[in-house]
């Protein structure tokens, strides 16, 4: 059977030229509490400040799209290079819903894998968001390679030169291993994506839904290079996973090479109906000459955005403020998929 890998396909690296970013609109009111009202606006930002570097295309299928329109139109978004398709999805986190797309470097052909998304393991409705794949793949009229495992976008970070890095709190917990050939969902990985090596790392950020999500811990900006949150307070709980995760990033040796990680802080936990969330600086998009970075209204975020300004010389840094964004659970990175 043919593979991406043996048609000469490859997931590229982030920083790699993109020719869209893949959105998809909040749908569910059920899922910011107190809070949707305000959710409309704030997306419309983060899409207008998307579509200053490149085009962007949204799902937003049935009523959403009037409210869309009226919300981009808002917040001053450069509408010509903004796209609304008829994609009806669960939630917004298209990283995760979204395709996968890999590049054939000889052809210039874009093509894209489709993996099973079931809610971070079954924890919330998702049958929606798992038909986005093919409904993007029919829309752009590109080849789909399917695949029968779950696995999420912001569970992997590729380097675009064969590594791949993931987490063992996502990819090996029981509701989404429970009963899986291992061997053949790694092979699947290899062959789909154009991986040569899977790098493991341990736990996530307490109380993260999805389990612990590479794309809050430990980011490729170069291949060799790796920005990686650190927590500075003792007593809080993700002081000691965090410690293991850059003690294990510090030891790896892919292909006989050290990587070279950089520290990013961590900012305070952000508390809301009696719950903490999980803020990540970690979780910023690489866009066509621009970075966006999440921030959280802590002394942290101008550390982080120096640090990430230091990392990407010759792009602009953007902040953009994600506390609503983060009642829901994730931020930039989460809500975004990039299309090569």
């Amino acid at each position: 059977m043919s593979t991406p890998r043996s048609l000469g396909f490859r997931m590229p690296a982030e920083w790699e030229p993109q020719s869209a970013t893949w959105l998809s609109w909040p749908s569910n009111t059920a899922l910011w509490p107190g809070h949707y009202d305000l959710i409309p606006a704030k997306f419309a930002e983060f899409a207008a400040a998307i579509a200053e570097f490149q085009p962007v295309k949204i799902n937003a299928a049935g009523k959403l799209r009037a409210e869309a329109e009226h919300a981009l139109k808002a917040a001053k978004a450069d509408l010509s290079v903004i796209e609304l398709t008829d994609i009806a999805t669960d939630d917004v986190w298209c990283r995760d819903h979204g395709p996968i797309f890999v590049k054939n470097d000889a052809t210039r052909e874009l093509a894209l894998t489709d993996w099973e998304f079931h809610g971070w393991g079954g924890k919330f409705e998702a049958s929606l968001d798992n038909q986005v794949p093919g409904k993007v793949a029919a829309r752009l009229g590109l080849k789909k390679f399917s695949y029968p495992f779950e696995l999420e976008g912001g569970g992997i970070e590729v380097s675009g030169d064969g590594l791949l890095l993931t987490t063992e709190a996502v990819q090996n917990n029981p509701n989404r291993a429970e009963g899986r050939d291992d061997a053949a969902f790694h092979a699947a990985i290899r062959d789909g994506l154009a991986i040569d090596e899977l790098l493991w790392i341990g736990e996530g950020l307490a109380n993260d839904d999805t389990d612990g999500h590479i794309d809050n811990l430990a980011r490729f900006i170069a291949p060799r290079t790796i920005l990686a949150v650190a927590e500075a307070n003792k007593a809080s709980p993700n002081y000691a996973p965090l410690q293991e995760n850059l003690k294990r990033l510090r030891e790896m040796r892919p292909r006989q090479q050290r990587l070279d990680v950089i520290e990013l802080p961590m900012p305070e936990p952000i508390r809301l109906a009696g719950r903490d969330l999980p803020p990540s600086h970690a979780n910023f998009l690489i866009v066509n000459d621009g970075v966006l970075v999440p921030l959280y209204g802590q002394d942290s975020d101008q550390l982080a955005l120096g640090i990430i300004a230091d990392c990407f010389p010759g792009r602009k840094i953007v902040g953009i403020d994600c506390r609503l964004l983060l009642i829901e659970g994730g931020a930039l990175h989460c809500l975004s998929q990039q299309q090569p």
